[in-house]
């Protein structure tokens, strides 16, 4: 089992950034590739990014640029870096830990956390 709490949401303006981290515990973190979802009100959660164990990063076409994903193996810490935030990022971010055989799709992940808030005003 791995245990995943995401934190560092919260709410802020159109351009700003905003760090959200997600601490693991359990079972060996540097062994998954660690992904981050999001869920907007009203829509299906879908992919933002992910990062395999040895650093190789993967972005969503709509965060690419903007969003840095980087982990922390001796911390068991993943991380999401969000740059020049729109109000259509607001979204319930989770992180999650699964395989690297599609990684883009929620299917590959065993565990998720339960998410943490993000809102953008205009």
């Amino acid at each position: 089992q791995v245990q995943l709490v995401e934190s560092g949401g919260g709410l802020v303006q159109a351009g700003d950034s905003l760090r959200l981290s997600c601490a693991a515990s359990g079972r060996t973190f540097s062994g998954y590739v660690m992904g981050w979802f999001r869920q907007a009100p009203g829509k299906e959660r879908e992919f933002v990014g992910a990062i395999t164990w040895t650093g190789s990063a993967y972005y969503a076409d709509s965060v690419r640029g903007r969003f840095t994903i980087s982990r922390d193996n001796a911390e068991n810490t993943l991380y999401l870096q969000m740059y020049s935030l729109k109000p259509e990022d607001t979204a319930v971010y989770f992180c999650a830990a699964g395989r690297l055989t599609g990684l883009r799709y929620e299917g590959a992940y065993d565990y998720w956390g339960q998410g943490t808030q993000v809102t953008v005003s205009s």
